[in-house]
């Protein structure tokens, strides 16, 4: 069962472009791409002229999705326009200029050749076109001719890396089959590889980012440090500068105290002076009183002996 329903949703695919191929013949299509998503079926087209496939005020697409929803029951379809920047790169764009040029009477050889310096033109690594049928004229024999330049790869699993189409013209001769392969700019091939040469890049690109990670860490610890040690001397420097101004306080209370306790001692020993002072006085004038009130003891034992 399974089996089937792969086999039925490639069926679908295919008659789709088939059918995307003929409404979009005139604006250059190359080959759709179809996405699901929960929401909507997107359906990614490859064109070399976009405003065609578009259409005015896009008409076109809105016709285009009305009809794919309708004959192949897909929900929600959404069409997506994709240029292709550079057509001579792309083997599809390709072939369908040479199917359209020699269907409108140009000679094939002269199409080909230019199409081969245009596409090496634009950097592609190979190239090779083959045409066969009815190249000739009336009387003339089916033949293949193939015009080739560059590398290609023709056998084994490194082919995928080639962009292969072909397609077929109808002139009034006869029937033309048309087969394109490009080696695109980009493309590595795994034995084109020299390992040495490989090997050294790699050394070189990791030979910086090990110098940045090996610094990376000791500049974190270089700034760790500067940091702590601007920490430390600005907290010393506080500590010295409320040391001084506590030493600067206590220089400028000290004087005071100090005077004040000079200030205060003089006055307490002036008291004591004057207090000593009066304390005699007292004591004399006592004594004067008791010599008036009880007389001299001196006079008083003189007195005595006399008599």
């Amino acid at each position: 069962m399974k089996e089937k329903l792969f086999v039925e949703q490639a069926i679908k695919r295919v008659e789709l472009e088939r059918f995307l191929r003929s409404q979009l013949e005139d604006a250059g299509f190359t080959k759709s791409d179809i996405v699901k998503t929960p929401l909507v079926t997107r359906i990614v087209v490859n064109v070399t002229r976009p405003g065609l496939a578009i259409g005015k005020s896009g008409q076109n697409i809105k016709s285009l999705t009305d009809a794919i929803q309708k004959k192949y029951g897909i929900e929600n379809p959404q069409l997506e326009i994709r240029e292709i920047m550079n057509p001579n790169l792309d083997a599809a764009a390709v072939a369908n200029k040479i199917k359209a040029l020699i269907e409108r009477g140009y000679s094939w050889r002269s199409v080909a050749y230019k199409t081969l310096k245009d596409i090496m033109g634009s950097g592609a690594q190979g190239v090779e076109i083959i045409v066969s049928g009815k190249l000739q004229g009336k009387g003339g024999r089916k033949k293949k001719q193939r015009i080739a330049a560059g590398y290609m790869k023709k056998a084994g699993d490194q082919t995928r890396l080639v962009d292969y189409a072909k397609t077929a013209a109808y002139p009034k001769q006869g029937a033309i089959g048309i087969k394109t392969r490009i080696v695109k700019p980009e493309t590595q091939f795994a034995d084109k590889v020299d390992i040495m040469q490989f090997l050294e890049e790699r050394k070189k690109s990791a030979e910086p980012q090990q110098k940045t990670g090996e610094s990376a860490p000791q500049e974190a610890v270089q700034m760790a440090v500067e940091t702590t040690n601007v920490e430390a001397v600005t907290e010393t420097e506080k500590e010295k500068a409320t040391e001084n101004e506590k030493n600067a306080a206590g220089m400028e209370n000290k004087p005071n105290v100090v005077g004040k306790k000079h200030s205060k001692e003089p006055k307490a020993e002036e008291k004591n002076l004057k207090q000593h002072a009066a304390g005699q006085k007292v004591e004399k004038g006592h004594g004067k009183e008791h010599k008036k009130e009880h007389g001299n003891p001196k006079e008083k034992k003189e007195k005595s002996d006399k008599q």
